[in-house]
């Protein structure tokens, strides 16, 4: 007998009811929930990229490729690494297209949303370094929202236990996906005892590594995915030991859960990557249309004079960026002069490409008498226009 098993239980619940009728329309706790996440990465994602230099709304420009290849990078991992539940005995193969009665996997959502995401930066000539390291705190804020939509669909959760807190888990009933089995006097059935609230562990562990990321991105200004590669550490530590306590069918390999085997490796590409790669933060300066300083999202806007500015909707897309030091992006918001392009360091190649106008400008050459040879000079340098979780 230990302390805890004589400790009084705190009952956690869950809903019994994890979709509502709206008419003929069904509206589903855990979609809510996963939308929410992406609302919120896109809103981090598009202020850190603001404090780099990026233009205003790059961020939907890059949400419009990563989601929808987020999401079917998700299902297609869940489907390879669970081939029996469609095309086993007894399985339908057509079901592998049933995303909304779940079966979503992080590990491809994040591999499916880089490739959208790079193809993104690729189109806006952004590096895509830069991209992976804004999106990081956002990615595990959403992941944390998302583990919500979980516990809706009583789901993900552990094994019995005797600890101080535990999860109440209704019985679902498989004739009514997102409702309980009700008893003769209509209530709703829970399954005998307390459970480990795994979903809960992983939210609050997500948590702990957005402000990691944040901390450390502050302190050491981690460039070249490196924060990236922090958030993607920090995520598999704690998926790793989470996993283990998970009781939901999954495939073994040697005996340990598939996605126990995934998060080590994946922590130790992460990590080799973090020690090996170095270098400053890149920050952008816009050319063309789009190359006039704008306030930074954590300016004070009592300094912003407003008369002075007529900003339509969305400003004009730039036609690429110049990658400069944190030093120059700071002298060019308080002068509006391009500084010359920094020279780069050997092996010191950020992750994706920027583009640049051919030549380093004087220290007196300003943004205007940069605009009447900018085409030409501009394609001669290559600069791209703006042209259920498992």
């Amino acid at each position: 007998m230990t302390l805890a098993s004589l400790s009084p239980q705190a009952a956690l619940p869950s809903p019994s009811t994890a979709v509502w009728q709206l008419g003929p329309v069904p509206i589903r706790a855990y979609a809510l929930c996963i939308i929410a996440g992406i609302v919120l990465a896109c809103w981090v994602t598009e202020r850190r990229l603001r404090q780099r230099g990026v233009a205003p709304g790059a961020v939907l420009d890059i949400a419009v490729w990563a989601v929808p290849a987020g999401i079917i990078g998700a299902r297609i991992y869940h489907v390879v690494t669970s081939p029996e539940k469609y095309f086993g005995a007894g399985g339908e193969p057509m079901k592998a297209f049933a995303i909304w009665e779940g079966g979503l996997g992080i590990w491809g959502a994040v591999a499916g949303g880089a490739v959208g995401a790079y193809i993104a930066a690729r189109q806006l000539g952004i590096p895509f370094g830069v991209v992976a390291d804004a999106v990081a705190p956002g990615l595990a804020l959403a992941q944390a929202v998302g583990r919500i939509g979980n516990w809706f669909n009583n789901e993900l959760f552990g094994g019995r236990t005797t600890l101080p807190w535990g999860l109440q888990i209704h019985r679902m009933d498989p004739d009514n996906p997102g409702h309980a089995l009700r008893d003769d006097a209509g209530q709703p059935i829970l399954e005998p005892g307390l459970y480990q609230p795994t979903f809960l562990y992983e939210a609050l562990w997500n948590l702990g590594v957005v402000a990691l990321v944040l901390l450390l991105d502050r302190r050491l200004k981690l460039g070249r995915g490196r924060a990236f590669a922090l958030y993607v550490m920090g995520y598999t530590v704690g998926r790793f030991w989470i996993e283990l306590m998970r009781t939901d069918e999954a495939n073994h390999i040697l005996g340990v859960r598939l996605n126990v085997w995934t998060a080590g490796l994946v922590f130790l590409g992460a990590l080799i990557y973090f020690v090996r790669v170095r270098g400053p933060q890149d920050y952008l300066i816009p050319l063309g249309a789009a190359a006039t300083p704008t306030p930074s999202p954590t300016s004070d806007l009592s300094q912003v004079d407003l008369s002075e500015q007529e900003t339509p909707a969305r400003a004009a897309a730039p036609e690429g960026y110049r990658v400069v030091s944190e030093e120059q992006y700071a002298a060019w918001q308080d002068t509006g002069v391009i500084p010359p392009e920094r020279a780069a360091n050997p092996g010191d190649e950020p992750l994706g490409d920027a583009a640049s106008v051919d030549g380093p400008s004087t220290d007196d050459e300003s943004v205007d008498d940069l605009s009447a040879p900018r085409a030409d000079r501009a394609d001669a340098a290559g600069v791209r226009p703006a042209d259920r979780d498992s």
